[in-house]
């Protein structure tokens, strides 16, 4: 059912929306506060939007979390985040499954320790067969890094290049079986796409807000959605 607050009918709903959390840290600093204390803020945020997607009809919500460029930050902050993330995937997998919420990740979990993996694992296992809402983790995610590795598989299946077709691609990336984003959001201000779904957001609508990730609430989201519901989308055929 839809949200009241949404001026828009639910043909106009995105199926798929991605999201760049981004501003945490600055949202830390102007309160002197570690960085952490942005990231379980945003934390919060996260919970706020994955109801909002549910309230209003959305199937599918992609969060940029941790990019493989964030594995040069101080350790210290990258320790903190990997212990954010083991305290969330036990703290919130009840609610997210009883939800109905499917949970899949996605990005190179070789960088991950076992532990993490492991709670991973157990979470997808979990969750698999929920339908209410797929929301999908990038996580330790370049890009470009997916991109590449699907070259690589292709040329290990020795593929002829005949038989290399978009489609054909697109079984080799980590998003394969998930529709392509509707609308992609990103927070604080920054407009660019930092290494993320590079392939995947050809066509998607883009939303940029100078909201800092913490203070992102579900109005905000409604106003994204009906922002995109105001758009025509053409894919290049006029």
């Amino acid at each position: 059912m839809l949200s009241k607050s949404i001026k828009t009918d639910a043909g106009k709903i995105p199926r798929h929306v991605a999201i760049i959390m981004d501003g945490n840290g600055r949202w830390a600093n102007k309160r002197n506060l570690p960085k952490i204390a942005g990231h379980k803020k945003g934390a919060e945020s996260v919970k706020q939007t994955i109801e909002s997607c549910q309230e209003n009809g959305v199937e599918y919500l992609t969060l940029y979390a941790f990019s493989s460029e964030n594995w040069q930050r101080p350790v210290d902050e990258v320790e903190g985040l990997m212990e954010l993330l083991r305290f969330y995937l036990g703290k919130e997998l009840n609610k997210i499954h009883t939800n109905g919420v499917c949970l899949k990740i996605i990005g190179d979990r070789s960088k991950l320790s076992d532990s993490i993996n492991k709670q991973i694992m157990g979470a997808e296992k979990l969750t698999k067969n929920n339908t209410k809402l797929t929301l999908i983790i990038a996580l330790s995610y370049g890009s470009r890094q997916e991109i590449i590795e699907a070259v690589k598989s292709i040329c290990a299946a020795k593929l002829k290049p005949e038989q290399i077709k978009e489609e054909t691609f697109e079984k080799y990336l980590y998003t394969f079986g998930i529709p392509q984003p509707d609308l992609l959001i990103r927070t604080s201000g920054e407009q660019r796409l930092s290494n993320f779904l590079l392939w995947q957001l050809a066509y998607t609508e883009l939303f940029f807000t100078d909201i800092l990730w913490p203070d992102f609430k579900k109005e905000n989201f409604v106003e994204a959605i009906e922002e995109f519901a105001t758009r025509e989308r053409r894919y290049g055929t006029s």
